[in-house]
């Protein structure tokens, strides 16, 4: 609960400074997090998810033109 009311604050903020002209101060920071989990390590910005929540939508085939590999 508590990041996603980080996220939404730090949302409310951005739409703040942007409807005001200004750019967002260095004290205000917004993190990257998975879509899915809310995790803000090894997030991979192409899928928008953590890269354990990209392994399990690989591996049910869930994420077109990935599949697990083996050999």
């Amino acid at each position: 609960m508590a990041r996603l009311t980080l996220r939404i604050k730090a949302q409310r903020l951005e739409k703040e400074f942007q409807a005001k002209g200004k750019k967002m101060d260095k004290w205000v920071r917004v993190y990257h997090r998975c879509k899915l989990c809310g995790r803000s390590r090894g997030y991979l910005r192409f899928f928008q998810a953590c890269r354990i929540c990209v392994r399990e939508l690989a591996s049910k085939g869930e994420i077109m033109g990935i599949k697990k590999s083996s050999w």
